[in-house]
């Protein structure tokens, strides 16, 4: 039988509630602690998940010595935490996106491997069951030969600390904080990324509300449009389609059936899948458990996720610049 892990969660924002929920779902591991700068939110999250409240990661290493943490803290504060726990030999689960720049995503890979401990970066869509089953698809070449994607994600601007999701320098802006979950999974299907151009809306005065579209080539010649928007009033909502030679596939998150796929070959039958009533991020959260564990490789690493930061930036670097922002050498 596997031994129970020792888990810390810094952060006690949605995600440290999110997350912190789903450790204590889970039979193999432990919630030993929480961390937070903000006694009250901090206190009241542990309270409620029965655990221990620490005011600082220190505090929390020296009493409870954990497994694994778990930082749930804005982007811009993720290489501090994930040096500090490196550095205590402890393993790594970081939000997605990893950093907030490639030099502080690469410094915080390259700490983990000299300090032997793994990092994983929790890309939650690919644990959605319904972009699984398409991934599944795609790789079994249902749909023929891929010609090109769409993907759209929208919400209301989320509400943080110190509005830092408003924050340029602190989030990245909605491309980078949210759109990227949409680059991750299309280079999960098609593979990397050639060029992107891009167009926002965020400084035009619409930082609250900002609107993006991003267009990228991929090096097998996919092309794939992925709009994103911080300028619902509420709600969140996500679109995928996939076109190629043998049929399409669509998601939406609106529809009580979320894949819906039409197949040349079956003359236009309609395929509807519903994904298991499972949380994607618990799902994901068990899994990096289990690779520690079973001290194995997980099938989406901290690899990808600086590919996924890397699009991410290009596509901040072409809105700026207005202009195409190649990720390989070309005209």
């Amino acid at each position: 039988m596997k031994s129970v892990l020792k888990v810390a969660v810094i952060g006690a924002g949605t995600m440290g509630s999110v997350h912190s929920e789903a450790y204590v779902a889970m039979d193999n591991t432990e919630l030993v602690g929480i961390v937070d700068i903000n006694e009250d939110i901090g206190s009241e999250l542990a309270e409620s998940r029965k655990t221990n409240f620490y005011k600082s990661f220190e505090e929390l290493i020296a009493v409870e010595n954990p497994d694994l943490i778990d930082i749930c803290v804005p982007t811009y504060l993720h290489r501090d935490y994930v040096e500090k726990a490196a550095k205590t030999k402890k393993h790594v689960i970081c939000q997605e996106p990893m950093a907030t720049s490639l030099e502080d995503a690469r410094a915080m890979m390259d700490v983990c491997e000299e300090e032997g401990v793994q990092l994983f970066v929790a890309q939650v869509t690919r644990f959605y069951p319904n972009y699984q089953r398409i991934h599944e698809m795609v790789a079994a070449q249902k749909l023929g030969k891929i010609g090109t994607a769409r993907t759209m994600r929208g919400s209301a601007l989320p509400s943080g600390w110190n509005d830092w999701y408003s924050n340029m320098e602190q989030s990245g802006t909605l491309v980078t904080d949210l759109l990227i979950h949409d680059f991750d999974f299309l280079r999960w299907c098609f593979g990397d990324v050639e060029r992107v151009y891009a167009k926002s809306q965020w400084e035009r005065g619409f930082n609250k509300m900002d609107h993006a579209f991003v267009s990228l080539r991929f090096q097998n010649g996919v092309i794939a449009h992925v709009e994103g928007s911080w300028a619902y009033p509420n709600g969140f909502r996500t679109e995928l389609e996939i076109a190629g030679s043998d049929g399409i596939i669509t998601s939406n998150s609106e529809d009580s059936a979320p894949i819906k796929a039409l197949f040349r070959k079956t003359e236009g039958t309609a395929v509807s899948e519903s994904p298991l009533k499972v949380s994607p991020y618990q799902s994901g959260l068990e899994y990096f458990v289990s690779c520690v564990q079973n001290r194995s490789e997980p099938f989406s690493n901290a690899e990808d996720g600086y590919k996924a930061l890397e699009i991410s930036l290009a596509a901040l670097q072409s809105i700026k610049k207005e202009k195409v922002v190649w990720l390989k050498e070309g005209e």
